[in-house]
């Protein structure tokens, strides 16, 4: 009986995920049409250019050495200051937590970080530290405060009767730890990456496009407007959206992988 309602369950199921992935499917070739279509009216290569010629344009550059290597360039900047970002955030919050004083402090801070707008900063660190490192800069300080107010919220609203239970069965702080307060702030935290994500991608490029480190994304955008090259624009776009899409992917799918992973081995804590 319950294999049977597995199975059923598994069918259903199926059926959803292949139903959502065609209508996913048909959206985009919608857009592309509309695309194309809206190409063909314009007329000109220079306002709009087709989705075909995007396409032949990022296979024409994704032959060459220096595309992988300008991609890899700007990806190893753009996610070590989003880790970066994870870390000390998180680092920061529980700080926070812990001692009022110390989130007393940080709060000008982080008031001073959100209210600045982004191109001052990249001029800033262009100023203080040059292009080499800017788009790993700028991408930490959009995730910092995002991951430091998300994961400082979380802890502030662990469960405290929770709490005073493990207290009571006099639970160590390790099983507290894993059972208690990353479950509780777990949502908090996944949502701030999901922020996070974007910012660092947005903010990382537009630094690149201002500071020109040679060999990023952001110097061939560049280039592509100096030499009116609307078909390399739209490919580097597509670019840094598959590529960013991808890291997103990825990375929450390990994040909520590792908190189903220690959900169930700390299920029986008390």
């Amino acid at each position: 009986m319950m294999d049977s309602i597995s199975r059923d369950k598994g069918t259903i199921k199926e059926k959803y995920t292949g139903k959502k992935q065609v209508t996913a499917v048909l959206v985009l070739v919608f857009w592309l049409g509309v695309w194309q279509i809206s190409a063909i009216l314009v007329g000109h290569d220079l306002l709009l250019v087709s989705p075909l010629d995007v396409v032949a344009t990022l296979f024409s550059q994704m032959k060459e050495g220096a595309f992988w290597s300008t991609v890899s360039y700007s990806f190893l900047r753009i996610v070590s200051g989003f880790l970066l970002a994870i870390v000390i955030g998180i680092f920061l919050a529980v700080l926070s937590a812990a001692n009022s004083v110390v989130k007393a402090l940080l709060a000008p801070f982080f008031s001073v970080i959100k209210s600045i707008p982004v191109a001052s900063f990249i001029i800033l660190i262009l100023i203080w530290a040059g292009s080499g490192s800017l788009s790993i800069i700028i991408s930490f300080l959009m995730v910092l405060p995002v991951i430091y107010m998300n994961v400082l919220e979380g802890i502030l609203h662990t469960d405290k009767k929770l709490l005073d239970m493990a207290k009571v069965f006099h639970v160590s702080f390790p099983k507290k730890l894993g059972a208690i307060y990353i479950p509780g702030v777990m949502p908090y935290f996944v949502s701030s990456c999901k922020i996070g994500l974007g910012l660092c991608w947005k903010s990382g490029i537009a630094a690149e496009v201002i500071g020109l480190p040679t060999g990023s994304i952001g110097e061939r955008l560049y280039q592509a407007k100096i030499f009116l090259s609307t078909a390399d624009l739209f490919a580097w776009t597509i670019v840094i959206v598959a590529v960013s899409y991808f890291f997103e992917k990825v990375f929450l799918w390990g994040l909520l992988h590792f908190a189903r992973h220690l959900e169930k081995g700390d299920a029986g804590w008390i």
